[in-house]
């Protein structure tokens, strides 16, 4: 009884010094947190202006000199304003940036949704629109393009409104700005925006603890081997560390900035190269560090979805099948393009990746054309100049593309090349034979009147033998086909004879027209094959 008085009477003592203790750890985690850099990507239609932006922000915020320097295929950058930063994320289109999505990742803090001010909000717009309300992405309106005459910004709020997109000009919270990509007009304005929304969101990081964050960009170097960049999100990535995801893992060899200057850590926000991973990591694949190189193989899921490297399926028998090649610059391409393909429609043809890899067009890729009768799209790659002399030789057809929209394009049109061609019958007339003034080997001179329709020179004919029968004459079955040569009518050319009149007609074909035949006059339209 004594005992629970003094457990009673010391019982607040203890609660308060466990709350103290609770608050200094708050107040320690809350010290680790320091302010870090927004991650913005630019997002919006194709043609739209969202690399020109980029390009722009890149040449005008990035020293010239560093600029020159920047990895090709880094995947993003940072810039400097009035002493603070702004990372980019810079991939290589609206694709791209759906295979990261698509995995789930959180990738960027704040989207730049970019319009054509003269063309307004199209359908891959609408798209976007419809991730950034599922994302919960703040987002800034940028009205591109306004150096052009037909620019209407006003128009284009008023679209967006139809899209849920309330601008704050129209009394909603989306702040919007006009600006030219290609003169630089409001650049300066629309980085200061991005400032001030990330002061007043107050975007934070833990600067205590190992780094992790998503893969943005990945790709197999030919001299310097498995090469990614890896995005911060939150901790600090060091030159040592053993980094892994859900697909591979390794030891970091070398730490680079986006300027491919080496580097010791790289902290939040920040995107940074690393040379290290075992294989080619997946675009969009979240990572985290290890203490050592057992916990990371044991951490990799073993039914992780791996790289899709072609198709394997059974054709129906009698389907037609497209066989590709496909080598693109870095895994983030492959991925995206290799979604999009598999997206066209494939009802009449199937489309098969027979390979699917990151690097140049080289002989094996030619010989493996060849024997599968395969075409090869490269995707900002270069061509080996064996395997180029080889396609000559071979005559096998290596298409290049710069942009993934006209690579898409050009596979749609190998495709809709293969679909056979569609023959549309259009029925004319019928002509009742009521003489035959002259047969040759293959051709005929015959009369006749015009008992329906209107028939017309260089049509095709069906030649239907009468019946006598029990009910009188009837149709009976087609017995051959021919063309209709010449058309007469009192002895001179015609081009067409109507119902109720009468001509002679130049036949051409293997069938004998007698008296009575009826012969059927059409017209047949091949139209190209679509998918």
């Amino acid at each position: 009884m004594i005992k629970s008085n003094n457990l009673a009477l010391n019982l607040p003592l203890f609660i308060c010094d466990l709350n103290f203790e609770i608050l200094n750890m708050v107040e320690e985690k809350k010290e680790n947190l320091l302010p870090r850099p927004p991650i913005v990507v630019v997002l919006g239609h194709i043609d739209h202006g969202k690399t020109t932006l980029l390009d722009f922000i890149r040449k005008t915020k990035v020293v010239e000199k560093e600029a020159g320097g920047i990895t090709q295929h880094i995947g993003a950058y940072e810039i400097e304003k009035e002493g603070k930063k702004i990372t980019f994320i810079d991939t290589p289109g609206h694709e791209a940036f759906s295979a990261m999505r698509a995995r789930g990742a959180r990738v960027a803090d704040l989207a730049i949704l970019v319009i054509d001010a003269g063309e307004g909000v199209k359908d891959q717009t609408k798209e976007v629109i419809s991730y950034i309300r599922k994302s919960g992405l703040l987002t800034i309106a940028a009205f591109n393009k306004m150096d052009k005459p037909e620019a209407n910004p006003e128009k284009v709020k008023r679209e967006l409104a139809q899209e849920d997109i309330l601008v704050e000009s129209l009394g909603g919270k989306i702040p919007s700005i006009e600006i030219s990509a290609k003169t630089g007009q409001n650049i300066e304005e629309l980085l200061d925006l991005i400032l001030l929304i990330a002061e007043m969101e107050s975007f934070k990081g833990d600067f205590n603890k190992s780094a992790e964050g998503v893969v943005i960009e990945a790709y197999l170097d030919t001299q310097r081997g498995t090469t990614a960049t890896l995005l911060i999100r939150d901790g600090i990535l060091k030159a040592s560390d053993i980094v892994g995801t859900n697909s591979t893992f390794g030891k970091i060899r070398v730490l680079e900035d986006f300027k491919g200057k080496q580097i010791e850590k790289a902290l939040p926000s920040m995107p940074a190269i690393v040379l290290g991973f075992e294989t080619v990591p997946q675009v969009g694949e979240k990572f985290k560090i290890y203490t050592d190189i057992e916990s990371a193989q044991k951490n990799i899921e073993k039914k992780s979805k791996k790289r899709e490297k072609g198709q394997v399926f059974m054709a129906e028998p009698g389907k037609r099948i497209l066989n590709l090649i496909l080598k693109t610059d870095v895994l983030g391409s492959l991925e995206a393009i290799s979604d999009l393909l598999k997206n066209l429609p494939q009802d009449k043809i199937l489309i098969r990746i027979l390979k699917g890899e990151v690097g140049d067009i080289n002989e094996v890729d030619v010989k493996l054309a060849s024997l599968a009768k395969a075409k090869i799209l490269g995707f900002r790659t270069k061509i080996n100049p064996v395997a180029r002399d080889l396609a000559e030789k071979e005559r096998i057809r290596i298409i290049n593309f710069e942009v993934i929209y006209e690579l898409v394009q050009s596979v749609r049109q190998l495709m809709e090349k293969i679909v056979e061609p569609e023959i549309i019958r259009k029925e004319l007339g019928r002509i009742k034979t009521l003489a035959v003034f002259r047969t040759d080997k293959n051709r005929q001179v015959v009369g006749g009147k015009v008992i329906e329709g209107e028939i017309t020179r260089g049509s095709s004919i069906e030649v239907l033998r009468s019946i006598l029968g029990g009910k009188g004459e009837q149709e009976g079955e087609k017995i051959g086909q021919g063309k209709l040569i010449n058309l007469q009518k009192n002895k001179k050319d015609i081009e067409r004879c109507q119902k109720g009149e009468e001509c002679g007609i130049l036949y051409e074909g293997s069938a004998k027209i007698e008296e009575r035949d009826i012969l059927k006059i059409y017209t047949e339209e091949r139209r190209k094959g679509e998918l």
